[in-house]
């Protein structure tokens, strides 16, 4: 374990993380001396506006760390303008040698933060507590990090993807994709660790990297690529620079001004990510857009429905605030009314709490006055709310200034009726789950289809349905997202699929399914001759 990274500082609660950037290879610590505080998201639940208090007067330096007790996370250095310059000028300086390191051997990288992520799951896990993950979905989001998008299967598929040669006499024609070069990633606020995971598997295709973890949530980012990806570049003999870690506001405008980046992957909302993508193509940059998601999921009449239900219920993770999950559910008219009173049951049986403790799956909802605001728009327009649409304190009694939402279910009858609602039409980012009854008659699932399609975004979509007909309709039709599950989980991730990507208000204009190790990459052609009788 890095000394510099964690260590017994004067914070009282014993063994608390305290990272200065990484760049070019070594510690970085800002001119100014300025840190940013990570005030443990139990101690927000217990006393807001004093974590709130505390965390300004750490900040600012009015306060010192003993005087924080157990409620003080961490710290970690706040990145200014030339420490934003520098790391992308180490990852410029880095990108010749690292590109090239046989893709065998950062194949191999791969599978060995894959089994890193593993062997630091308690500690990693525990950082994301305290940043307000519930500790039921942390560990599980690792492991599943770990068979997908680090394992040995996914990986392989996409090295393979690197290059194909076909030789003939003298002539060796050869098509490969190569590196884009610096790549810069910017995960959010609601999603950090996981976004930055995706994010470094551009290390694997050559690639150098600068990952900005955000204020707000930066200790299992810096703690997980300091400590877990970091050692294995050094054992690998990596240049320096290969992988850069800050921790800043928002750095994308000098990103898109600075000469050495290539590629820009951004996550966030469909509307600032839009616009991105023209200014980044304007600056010459490959956009890679993560944006949001408002999946659909299908319960025909033969379906399984505990396996629905299950998958439905994915919604609550988080509060609905990740972007892959089912945002709306299409009932089938005959198991319908059975599906929304299981779904009223399951939804009130979900209860708030604090993230360390056992089975809590919801967390504070920042963005409640849109929640309302949907739930209103949607019975304006003939909706009707089966249960919840409350806010909630965190021992789940109902309150006015609760920073926790009741998982709410609506029943919208009609798919015409459906298509003028808020909530249907665009992503909530809440658990809100309208559930819509189609209008009974024989051309019912052709007009389901062709809902599903309509679909302005285009992350994941999934159906459940006992007949094969239907299953095979639904392979072959419905080809607008990134990832289509069929009679299975609607949010999990699996060995050799993306765990990201999508068409639409999700990618943009370019937008697919993003395995990054490929996104990241450009298709060159190759044709050379070897000249006769010469070694």
């Amino acid at each position: 374990m890095s000394a510099a990274c964690e260590a017994n500082h004067p914070y009282s609660g014993g063994m608390t993380s305290r990272f200065p950037a990484y760049i070019g290879g070594r510690d970085v610590e800002p001119a100014d001396g300025r840190y940013v505080h990570t005030i443990s998201v139990r101690a927000v639940l217990e006393d807001t506006f004093g974590a709130l208090a505390l965390k300004r007067d750490l900040d600012l330096g009015t306060r010192e760390p003993e005087a924080a007790g157990g409620a003080l996370a961490g710290a970690c250095a706040l990145a200014d303008p030339a420490m934003g310059r520098a790391a992308v000028e180490a990852a410029a300086r880095a990108r010749p040698g690292w590109a090239r390191v046989p893709v065998a051997d950062r194949v191999e990288l791969g599978v060995r933060i894959g089994e890193g992520l593993s062997r630091h799951r308690d500690r990693i896990t525990e950082l994301l507590v305290a940043e307000g993950l519930p500790h039921d979905i942390a560990g599980p989001m690792l492991e599943e990090y770990r068979h997908t998008d680090f394992s040995r299967e996914t990986l392989g598929w996409c090295a393979d993807q690197l290059e194909f040669v076909h030789e003939t006499g003298r002539a060796r024609s050869v098509v490969r994709r190569v590196p884009d070069g610096v790549v810069c990633v910017n995960p959010p606020q609601n999603a950090a660790l996981a976004n930055a995971l995706f994010g470094i598997t551009a290390l694997l295709s050559g690639n150098t990297v600068v990952v900005r973890a955000p204020r707000g949530v930066p200790l299992a980012t810096m703690y997980t690529l300091r400590e877990v990806v970091v050692p294995l570049l050094d054992e690998l003999g990596a240049p320096p620079g290969t992988l850069n870690v800050v921790c800043g506001p928002p750095m994308t405008a000098d990103w898109l001004a600075d000469p050495n980046v290539d590629d820009i992957v951004f996550v966030g909302g469909s509307a600032k990510g839009l616009a991105f993508e023209q200014e980044a193509v304007a600056a010459g940059k490959k956009p890679i857009l993560e944006l949001a998601g408002n999946d659909c999921l299908v319960v025909w009449h033969d379906a399984d429905l505990d396996g629905a239900v299950a998958s439905i219920a994915e919604n609550f993770r988080l509060s609905g605030q990740i972007c892959n999950v089912p945002n709306q559910v299409i009932a089938h008219p005959d198991i319908a009314d059975e599906l929304i009173d299981r779904l009223a049951c399951l939804a009130a049986d979900t209860r708030p709490g604090f993230p360390d403790e056992p089975g809590v799956v919801l967390t504070p909802v920042l963005g409640a006055g849109q929640f309302f605001a949907d739930i209103t728009d949607a019975v304006d327009r003939g909706a009707t709310v089966v249960h919840g649409a409350r806010r909630l304190e965190v021992d789940g009694k109902p309150s006015d200034t609760g920073l926790f939402v009741e998982p709410t279910v609506l029943r919208i009858d009609g798919l015409a009726r459906a298509a003028t609602v808020n909530a249907v039409r665009d992503e909530t980012f809440s658990p809100l789950l309208p559930v819509v009854v189609p209008t009974r008659g024989a051309d019912m699932l052709d007009e389901v289809l062709a809902f599903v399609a309509g679909n302005r975004y285009g992350l994941r979509n999934s159906f459940w349905t006992g007949t094969q007909r239907v299953v095979d309709r639904v392979v072959e039709e419905v080809t607008g997202c990134g990832v289509l599950n069929v009679n299975d989980s609607h949010s999990a991730f699996r060995p050799y699929l993306p765990t990201h990507g999508g068409t639409g208000l999700t990618g943009g204009a370019f937008g697919e399914a993003n395995f990054l190790m490929l996104r990241t990459t450009r298709i060159q052609g190759v044709h050379a001759v070897s000249p006769g009788g010469v070694s």
